[in-house]
Order: C-alpha cells, then structure tokens, then sequence
C-alpha cells in the first residue's frame, strides 16, 4: 500500500464546517452523483502523470481511480468532515495521497509545484472563480495540465434563466455555496489558461438545473 501523508496546512479562515452539508453530501449526495459521474472520472484522470493536485476533493471519490503513473496526488479540502472522509479514502488510494486544508481561492501549495491539477464539480462552489483558477494557474508549471468537471450555464435560455435564478435565491446556502450558472470554460480561458479539448455533456435527467456539464482539459502557456 502506498504511504500516506495527512499533513494538515492552511490558516483557520480556509477551513470551514458545514456539518449538515458534509454528511448529507458524503451519505446521501455523493452516492447518487458518483453512479452518474463514475465513468467520467476515469476519462478525467486518464494519462495523468507525475505530481498532481486535486482542489475540492470532498469525501476522496475519485483518489481510487487515479493512474499509477501518478507520483504524488496532494488534495485540498475545507470542510472539515468531508476532509476527514478524504483522509479515510486517501489511505486506501493506489497512488501516494496527502490531504490538505485550505481554500480554492489560498491553495497552500508553492507556485510552480505540480505538473498538472483537477477540479471536479468544485468551481460551481466556489467563492471567488477568478481568483481560484488564478491560483490555479500559480502552482501549475509551465504547460502544467488544467482537468476539469464542472456543471455548467445551459445554451438554452429559459433553462439558464432557471439557474440564474435558483443562484439569487437559497440554491447556494443549501447545496454549500452551489452556482448553476457560471460560465465556466469562459473563466478558464480568461485566467490564461489554453483549452486544448472540451465536450458538453448531460450526467443524470438533461432537466436538472446541475446539467448540462462540461469535461475538459487545459494547458498553462509554455
């Protein structure tokens, strides 16, 4: 079995608890999504290699289905129950897994440091999308790989007026600061980064206000 680091870094206001949230997402929501998402994991984290960091890694769903060419998978959590769910997972993961606290927006990692990073149903949730794919970018190499599986604003209106909505109302404050409408790929290119593919995707009822979904990668300029 590979080692396992649990280094805990980060100042107290990177971490967060939301008690209700992280159980009802470990018990309840994180079964459900994952018998929709399982498959794209497995593309997601394909060909992966090296150093790698994960940010939002919630409960550790995906530390199983990382490639064994990865050589080190650092994984960034603040909410503190999922973090310790993530903790149990990375003990069991096929590749040398730390988990750490911290925010997407104060990655507590040096610039420069990985050769790639993933983000997976995380950039919806985020406080501040700028300034997370900014850090992003930060501790990324030079032509360091962007992964990513997000939700995203539907092409058709009256669906994103939906999503638009449900953000100005209480959809955030229930499903730990969830956005519907975020144009995503839009932001990732805005922070410097290359999209080299992407794909447009339904995951679950094509209705639901979290579809449709976008898997992709990116690159950091060389």
């Amino acid at each position: 079995m590979p080692s396992v680091e649990t280094e805990q870094r980060g100042s107290a206001s990177d971490c967060v608890s939301h008690p209700i949230f992280g159980r009802a997402y470990h018990r309840l929501f994180s079964p459900l999504i994952e018998r929709e998402v399982a498959h794209l994991r497995e593309e997601l984290l394909a060909d992966l290699d090296g150093s790698v960091l994960e940010v939002g890694a919630g409960n550790g769903a995906s530390f199983a289905r990382y490639p064994a060419t990865v050589t080190k998978l650092v994984a960034i959590e603040p909410e503190a129950y999922l973090r310790a769910q993530a903790l149990r997972a990375a003990a069991q993961a096929p590749v040398p897994t730390s988990v750490l606290a911290g925010s997407a927006e104060s990655l507590p990692v040096a610039d420069e440091s990985f050769n790639a990073a993933v983000v997976s149903l995380v950039l919806c949730s985020v406080r501040d999308l700028d300034l997370a794919l900014s850090e992003l970018r930060r501790v990324l190499v030079p032509g360091g790989q962007l992964r990513f599986l997000e939700h995203v604003r539907s092409q058709r209106p009256r669906k994103a007026r939906v999503q638009e909505l449900l953000d100005r109302s209480i959809w955030p404050a229930l499903a730990g600061g969830c956005h519907c409408a975020r144009e995503t790929a839009a932001a990732i290119e805005a922070a410097g980064f290359q999209i080299e593919l992407v794909r447009r995707l339904d995951a679950g009822p094509s209705w639901a206000h979290t579809n449709p979904m976008l898997i992709g990668r990116a690159r950091t300029p060389s």
